[in-house]
């Protein structure tokens, strides 16, 4: 690994899997839109098989470079590079998010005016324009039933019906809120060193919403600022195993995100809001199931297919974390 930048303000935390170009892209609009700012940046790749470390290696040699050889998941290999970082500040960045100019300059000058603030988020872009949801409340069945319904997707404005996104936000100024995506996100180093940082028995998903809602139970804030921008290209990490089974939007691993939301409800809530929200699930897909089986249509067998196995996979998300489990039995 390459020495560490003398005195750095800011540690870059970059997890990678199997996203060669996609990294290459990331720490170029990195490293050019970020000038000014003292930094360093540190990759950790997660036993990537298209050359990821090797390209990282020759083609950024001020990039400090941690080749794991397991796929630890996204929380471990943060920890590890936590764990050696210098930084001030730590920003999380996706390798599929394209920082755009003074973005990290503004997160921290946000930082710095804002001493109650824990860790903040930034606007996140598609690429083709149009605004991603970059300020959360914290899940509850409420939402997980106008999520899984469709709803608040058929409403994305409405701040009742997509009241867990803040729809009708115009994201156009700082507001603070329950928790933000770990595609762009600022945390200062002396609130980690009190509370820790990520519960590494969330392999893949739920493990920001879960430090947020740590940092808010300490007294720390949580903010959205608009000044901080990327370009997400979304779910580039979790495309890359074909063999895994989607959610309806494509973007997260089925298995993954039942059993982290398993261990998040668990670990914050307790069985009754578990057993809520797990249910709400299961009485979805057996709707789904009947109303296939008595609607006959050219997708009424996939779709009664895959009610049958989304319920399958909730069951054993549940079995595998009655007793708090680590990470899945099968890494990716």
């Amino acid at each position: 690994m390459k020495q560490p930048t003398p005195n750095p303000m800011v540690s870059v935390l970059v997890v990678s899997y199997n996203t060669k170009d996609i990294l290459r892209n990331c720490l170029q609009a990195l490293l050019a839109n970020s000038t000014g700012v003292l930094m360093e940046v540190l990759v950790v790749d997660n036993d990537s098989m298209d050359g990821s470390a090797a390209m990282v290696h020759d083609e950024f040699p001020d990039v400090r470079l941690i080749d794991n050889h397991v796929n630890s998941g996204f929380a471990a290999a943060n920890n590890q590079a936590y764990r050696v970082a210098e930084g001030d500040y730590i920003l999380l960045l996706n390798p599929d998010a394209y920082v755009r100019e003074g973005s990290v300059a503004n997160a921290v000058a946000f930082m710095e005016q804002t001493p109650e603030c824990g860790l903040c988020g930034g606007k996140i872009i598609s690429p083709e324009g149009r605004l991603e949801p970059s300020a959360r409340r914290f899940p509850s069945v409420r939402s997980k039933l106008l999520t899984i319904s469709g709803i608040s997707g058929k409403h994305p404005d409405s701040p009742i019906l997509n009241r867990h996104e803040f729809g009708g936000f115009k994201h156009d100024r700082p507001m603070e809120v329950d928790w933000v995506p770990g595609t762009f996100t600022i945390i200062r180093r002396s609130m980690l060193e009190t509370i820790g940082f990520f519960d590494e028995r969330f392999y893949l998903y739920y493990e920001e919403t879960d430090l947020c809602r740590r940092a808010k139970k300490a007294g720390w804030k949580v903010f959205f600022i608009p000044t901080a921008e990327v370009m997400h290209i979304g779910g580039a990490c979790s495309k890359t195993r074909k063999e895994k089974t989607f959610d309806e939007g494509a973007s997260q691993v089925l298995s993954f995100r039942l059993r982290s939301e398993c261990l998040y409800y668990r670990k914050n809530h307790g069985a009754s809001m578990l057993l809520a929200t797990t249910g709400l699930e299961l009485f979805w897909n057996l709707l789904i199931f009947i109303k296939n089986l008595a609607v006959p249509s050219k997708e009424a067998q996939r779709k009664r297919s895959a009610s049958i196995g989304n319920g399958r996979q909730i069951l054993k998300a549940l079995r595998d974390t009655r007793f708090g489990a680590v990470a899945p039995p099968t890494p990716w």
